[in-house]
C-alpha cells in the first residue's frame, strides 16, 4: 500500500522524495540487491524475459529513483531503459534526459542529452551524454556546469568532457572555456576546481578586474593540498600594466603552533621599470608546545620603501612607517617565566632615523602573588642589546631589574593598592663612532658606562557608588571617583641614550598610570596626584548607554609637569590638561565617542577626537573628526618627530565622512571622504558600488588619493598636492567552495583602504 505524506497544518511545502539530497542517508551494504519497486498505468511483460511499463512510470530502488514516459527492464539482464521525459535521482544528482539505461546490478547510468542538478550543493548543467561509473562519479561528454540556478545564464564552464567526483568534491574539465552569457571568454586545456568545501588540489575560479592605474587584471588562484597539516595556494596575478605577478600562501600546522608564509613578485614593474624587480615576503608563526612553551615570529621584508604605495599589498606588520621583524620564544610556569625576543625593523620611509634592533633581549619575570594576605612580590628583569647601521648613534647593552611590592586592597565597592618598585637601569654604550659634540648641543651628556637606580611609589584607590536615576525611569547610575599618588624622584638621566623609549599616548586613562614613557630609558619624574572620575548609565537590561570620564593631574613639584630630556619649563600652573571622554548609545541606532584634552594655562584644545554614527537597517552613516595643535606635537614629542615642517604645517584638523547603503537584496553601495581643515585639501575620496547576485558579483569604485607634495610639503603653501586617481571594475564568480572575495565596498568594519579607515565609534560594554 502506497502512503503519502502528511501534510502539517502549516502548509509547508513537502519536497518530493527524487528532489532531496540523501547524502547522509545511510545505505546498507547489499544496497545492489535491494528490491526494485515499479508504480506505473500500464503493464505489458513476458515472463522471464522484458516488462515495459507506460504512463507515468516510477522506479525506485534504495536512493535511486526514475521517472520515465516509457521504461522497460530487461529481466536477464538486469537493465532499466527509460525514455521519453526521463528523470533520475541518486540522492546527489537530479537528470532530466531523453534516455536513461541503468544496470541495477552496479552503479552504472548512462543519460543522453541530459539537463543536471547537483541536490546536495548549488550546480547544474547540460550534457550530450552523462555516465554514472561510480556511486557519486560521473562522466560528461560535451557538458557544462554552473552555479547559477535555473534561468539564470551568467555564466558557465564548457568542456569535451567533464569527470565530476562527488565523494572527492572535484570536477576535472577538460578543454575548458569559461562563458559569460554563452560567450567564449578564455580557454584552457585542463582544469581542476572543487565543487564542496572540502581541499582539493586544483584551480579555483578567477577574478577578473579593471582599473585605470593597473589597467586590465586577472587572478587565476590555485589551491595544492599537499598533505593534511600543510597546504599552499599560488595565484597567478596577470595585470594589463604591470606585468605577471606571482603570489603565494604556505600554511603550516605541526606540534609547535601554526605558520603562515606568504609572498608576491613581479620581476620586471613595467609601470615603475626604475624599481626592477618587486617582491615582498610576510612569515608568521604563533604556537604553544608542551603546555609551558609559546613560539611566536612576526618577519616581513619587501624589496623597497615604496612597495606599498604602489603596489596596495597586504602585507606584513606595520607601525609607524616601519615593518616588524621579531621573533619570541617564552617558556611560562606557574610563578616565573623567562623569554628571548629578537627584533628588527624595515625603514618604509626616506627619514634618517634608523630604529634600533634587539640583538637579542632576555627576559625573566617572576611572581609571588599573597605571600602574605595583602601582599604581592614581583620582580621584573631584562638584558637587551642594541644595535642599529647609523654610525652616529651609540649600540648599548642594558641589564634592568626591578623588583616589586605590592598591597592590594579590594571590595565589592572598591579598591586600594598600594605600589612600591625600584629600578635599577645598568647600560654600557659604545661611543666610538658618535659625535658627542652634536649630540651634546641636542641635551646629551653620555658615557661609555653608566648605572641608574631610582625607586617608584604608587598608591591608587577607587570607588564604586550606584543609584537609581533620578532624571531617566528605570535607569541605573554608577559613580566611580578614583585618585592616585605618584612618586618618583628627579634624576639627571642624559647620560643615557633613548634605544626603545617613546612617549605614551596621554588621555584619561594614561593619567593613572605610573610611566609616562615605554620602556626604561627615561623614568620621567613624578611627584603628583591624578584624580577622576567615571559615570555610568545603565538601562533595565544592565546594557551601558553612556558613560563620562575626566579627570587631570595636580602636580606638588612643578618642574615635573612636562619633565623631558632637554627639561624644558614653560608651564604657568601646577595643573595638567583636562581630559574627557565620553562614550553614548542611543537605542543601538546612534553612536558617539569622542575625547578632548583642554589645556588650563593657554585655555585651548590641545587635541581631540570625535565620531558619530548613525546606523540603520540597510546600512551606516559615519562622521569623524581628530584634532591636534602644532604645540602640543612639538611640547610632547619634541626632536623624536624630525623636520615637523615637512608633516605638518599648523597641526592636525582632518574630517571624514564614511556611508554603505544596501540599495537592494543584489545592489549595495559605499564610500568614504576625507578632508584636511589646515591645508584646504582633501585626502582622498572613494566610492563604489556592487552587485551580487547568486552565482557571480560584480563592483565598481573610483578613488582619488593625495600621494605627495611637489616639490614638497615643508615648502607649503607653495607646494601642490599630488593626486592618483583610479577606476576599477571587479568580477569574478560565487559558488563550488569557492570564497573569493564578493564584497569589494570601500568601506566596511572590516577596513578600507585609507588611513584613517572606518573607527568604530563606541567601546561601552554591550
Amino acid at each position: 500500500m502506497d502512503t503519502q505524506p502528511k501534510v502539517s497544518s502549516s502548509k509547508s511545502e513537502v519536497l518530493d522524495p527524487i528532489d532531496q539530497c540523501l547524502v547522509n542517508e545511510v545505505e546498507p551494504e547489499n544496497a545492489k540487491q535491494q528490491p526494485v519497486n515499479v508504480d506505473a498505468d500500464r503493464l505489458e511483460a513476458i515472463n522471464g524475459d522484458k516488462a515495459t511499463y507506460s504512463g507515468n512510470v516510477t522506479v525506485v530502488q534504495g536512493k535511486k529513483r526514475m521517472k520515465a514516459d516509457n521504461v522497460t527492464v530487461h529481466q536477464k539482464d538486469n537493465i532499466v531503459v527509460a525514455e521519453g521525459n526521463v528523470v533520475f535521482s541518486d540522492g546527489q544528482l537530479k537528470t532530466l534526459s531523453d534516455k536513461a539505461v541503468h544496470n541495477l546490478n552496479s552503479e552504472e547510468v548512462t543519460l543522453e542529452n541530459t539537463n543536471y542538478q547537483f541536490l546536495c550543493e548549488p550546480g547544474r548543467g547540460e550534457a550530450v551524454y552523462v555516465a554514472k561509473t561510480g556511486k557519486a562519479v560521473y562522466q560528461i561528454e560535451d557538458g557544462t556546469i554552473t552555479s547559477c540556478p535555473e534561468g539564470d545564464s551568467s555564466w558557465r564552464m564548457r568542456a569535451s568532457n567533464i569527470d565530476v567526483d562527488q565523494n572527492e568534491e572535484e570536477a576535472t574539465f577538460y578543454n575548458p572555456r569559461f562563458e559569460i552569457q554563452n560567450i567564449p571568454v578564455f580557454y584552457l586545456p585542463f582544469l581542476t576546481v572543487p565543487i564542496g568545501d572540502t581541499r582539493k588540489t586544483g584551480f579555483l575560479y578567477p577574478t577578473v578586474s579593471y582599473g585605470s592605474s593597473d589597467g586590465f587584471e586577472m587572478e587565476v588562484p590555485i589551491y595544492w593540498n599537499l598533505a593534511p597539516n600543510y597546504d599552499l595556494e599560488t595565484t597567478i596575478k596577470s595585470m594589463q600594466n604591470r606585468g605577471t605577478q606571482l603570489n603565494s600562501e604556505f600554511r603550516y600546522l605541526s606540534d609547535l603552533g601554526y605558520s603562515t608564509i606568504k609572498s608576491e613578485y613581479l620581476p620586471d614593474d613595467k609601470k615603475y621599470p626604475e624599481q626592477g624587480d618587486r617582491w615582498g615576503i610576510q612569515w608568521q608563526h604563533s604556537g604553544i608546545y608542551d603546555e609551558n612553551w609559546k613560539l611566536g615570529v612576526d618577519y616581513s621584508k619587501v624589496s623597497d620603501i615604496r612597495y606599498f604605495s604602489d603596489t596596495g599589498s597586504g602585507l606584513g606588520n606595520q607601525s609607524d612607517g616601519q615593518l616588524i621583524q621579531e621573533a619570541v620564544v617564552t617558556y611560562r610556569s606557574a610563578s616565573w617565566d623567562a623569554s628571548i625576543l629578537t627584533r628588527d625593523f624595515q625603514v618604509l620611509t626616506e627619514s634618517n632615523n634608523t630604529p634600533y634592533r634587539l640583538l637579542p633581549q632576555l627576559d625573566f619575570n617572576y611572581y609571588s602573588p599573597e605571600v602574605m594576605r595583602y601582599l604581592d612580590v614581583d620582580l621584573k628583569s631584562h638584558i637587551s642589546k642594541f644595535d642599529t647601521d647609523d654610525k652616529e648613534k651609540p649600540s648599548a647593552t642594558r641589564v634592568h631589574i626591578e623588583p616589586g611590592l605590592k598591597v592590594p586592597i579590594g571590595t565589592s565597592w572598591g579598591t586600594w593598592t598600594t605600589e612600591a618598585r625600584l629600578l635599577g637601569t645598568y647600560y654600557q654604550q659604545d661611543l666610538s663612532t658618535v659625535d658627542l659634540a652634536k649630540l651634546s648641543d641636542e641635551g646629551y651628556s653620555l658615557k661609555e658606562s653608566t648605572s641608574r637606580v631610582i625607586p617608584e611609589f604608587r598608591s591608587h584607590a577607587g570607588i564604586t557608588l550606584e543609584r537609581d536615576t533620578v532624571i531617566f525611569d528605570n535607569y541605573t547610575q554608577t559613580l566611580e571617583p578614583q585618585v592616585q599618588y605618584l612618586y618618583v624622584p628627579d634624576q639627571d638621566q642624559s647620560d643615557i641614550y633613548l634605544y626603545d623609549t617613546t612617549l605614551l599616548q596621554t588621555d584619561y586613562y594614561g593619567l593613572f598610570r605610573s610611566r609616562k614613557y615605554s620602556g626604561v630609558d627615561r623614568i620621567a619624574a613624578a611627584n603628583q596626584f591624578s584624580y577622576g572620575a567615571s559615570t555610568r548609565f545603565f538601562d533595565n537590561q544592565y546594557k551601558e548607554r553612556l558613560n563620562i570620564s575626566f579627570g587631570q593631574i595636580f602636580y606638588l613639584d612643578k618642574d615635573t609637569k612636562n619633565s623631558s630630556l632637554n627639561n624644558d619649563d614653560n608651564n604657568k600652573s601646577k595643573y595638567s590638561a583636562w581630559a574627557v571622554e565620553m562614550d553614548f548609545n542611543y537605542d543601538d541606532y546612534l553612536f558617539y565617542h569622542g575625547g578632548i584634552q583642554y589645556d588650563v594655562d593657554t585655555s585651548e584644545l590641545q587635541l581631540g577626537n570625535s565620531t558619530v554614527e548613525y546606523r540603520f537597517d540597510k546600512g551606516y552613516v559615519q562622521a569623524n573628526y581628530r584634532y591636534v595643535t602644532r604645540e602640543y606635537i612639538e611640547n610632547t614629542l619634541g626632536d623624536s618627530i624630525g623636520d615637523l615642517d615637512a608633516i605638518t604645517e599648523d597641526g592636525i584638523s582632518q574630517a571624514g565622512l564614511l556611508a554603505s547603503y544596501q540599495l537592494t537584496r543584489k545592489w549595495s553601495a559605499s564610500g568614504q571622504y576625507f578632508y584636511d581643515l589646515t591645508t584646504e585639501n582633501s585626502l582622498e575620496w572613494l566610492a563604489g558600488i556592487n552587485y551580487r547576485s547568486d552565482c557571480w558579483y560584480i563592483g565598481f569604485s573610483y578613488s582619488n588619493q593625495l600621494k605627495n607634495w611637489e616639490p614638497s610639503f615643508s615648502s607649503y603653501p607653495n607646494s601642490t598636492p599630488v593626486y592618483e586617481n583610479n577606476f576599477s571594475v571587479n568580477f569574478g564568480i560565487i559558488g563550488f567552495g569557492t570564497s573569493i572575495g564578493s564584497d569589494s565596498g570601500v568601506a566596511t568594519e572590516s577596513g578600507s583602504s585609507n588611513s584613517l579607515g572606518y573607527g568604530r565609534p563606541f567601546f561601552l560594554n554591550n
